[in-house]
């Protein structure tokens, strides 16, 4: 298998999405792929249980694609090995109403990690740059003082809400959450084909929706929006990486191992220490049990 250097994948300098693969050769088989995937999330396990001992971060992982880019087996295949204890994911959906009684971030905050332990956010607070860009009527829903019809979203509110996105970002990184984003790029005939086997398999019908259709048509502006997005907010502190979306397994080993070179580089998660005190009194504490 080709060495993978998850830097390759990170934003560090301004992209154009349309000059970005899709695609990405790994140039071994899917068996091994799957094998090396396994490798990863074990390493990952045994890591997030450590993290969990020592207790100082959390990590945020964030996920965005287009419909059908293999978010959900993406999360299912990644984290399959961890502690149920140790990661939550959460799906954020259409706000509920109880939600629009907060400012859009009120939702993602009161999810984020406790220390020790991983949270995944499938679709993320960039929905609120994205889907809402696309459809700005969907903004009047929040309620916002000033803003009463489309006409009041102006080029300023977009620059305000990167704004609170990049500060929102740099408030919960400076206080122990590691913040990881992944941009699951997909071809638009790549996720056609994709669609039509979820009409063609009786099994996966339940997965279309009409919806999908819709969104499908508004692809470019799409596209345009989540460059924008990864552009503004791709911080070192909260990076994005663009990861090739076409094959799924791909893509899953590709995400597990840059999760895996990220956290490591934290070198003072570790362990705890026992004090003195108890480590020199173990042999005793032993034969108090064994006695028993």
């Amino acid at each position: 298998m080709k060495n993978i250097d998850s830097e390759k994948f990170k934003v560090v300098t301004p992209i154009e999405l349309h000059k970005i693969s899709t695609s990405y050769d790994l140039e071994t088989s899917e068996k091994k792929k799957s094998k090396k995937l396994n490798e990863f999330r074990e390493e990952l396990s045994e890591h997030q249980d450590i993290m969990y001992a020592h207790s100082k971060y959390s990590v945020l992982i964030c996920l965005q694609g287009m419909d059908t880019a293999g978010k959900d087996s993406l999360i299912r295949e990644v984290f399959k090995e961890f502690n149920p204890r140790g990661v939550v994911v959460h799906s954020f959906k259409t706000p509920t109403s109880n939600e629009l009684k907060h400012d859009y971030l009120w939702r993602h905050y009161i999810a984020l990690p406790d220390r020790g332990k991983y949270a995944v956010f499938n679709r993320t607070h960039y929905e609120n740059v994205l889907v809402t860009r696309v459809h700005p009527e969907y903004i009047l829903g929040e309620n916002i003082p000033g803003i009463n019809s489309v006409e009041d979203i102006t080029p300023d509110f977009w620059e305000n809400r990167f704004e609170q996105i990049n500060n929102f970002e740099n408030h919960i990184s400076q206080n122990g959450v590691i913040i990881l984003k992944f941009f699951l790029h997909l071809g638009k005939e790549e996720q056609r084909q994709r669609l039509l086997r979820r009409l063609d398999k009786k099994k996966h019908n339940w997965k279309f929706s009409p919806g999908d259709l819709k969104e499908r048509g508004y692809w470019e502006k799409y596209q345009e929006y989540y460059q924008e997005a990864i552009n503004r907010t791709s911080k070192p502190h909260a990076p994005w990486y663009v990861i090739p979306a076409d094959n799924k397994e791909t893509a899953r080993v590709l995400v597990a191992k840059t999760i895996l070179d990220e956290v490591t580089r934290y070198r003072d998660i570790k362990e705890p220490e026992l004090e003195d005190s108890i480590e020199e009194n173990i042999h005793l504490y032993r034969e108090e049990l064994q006695k028993e």
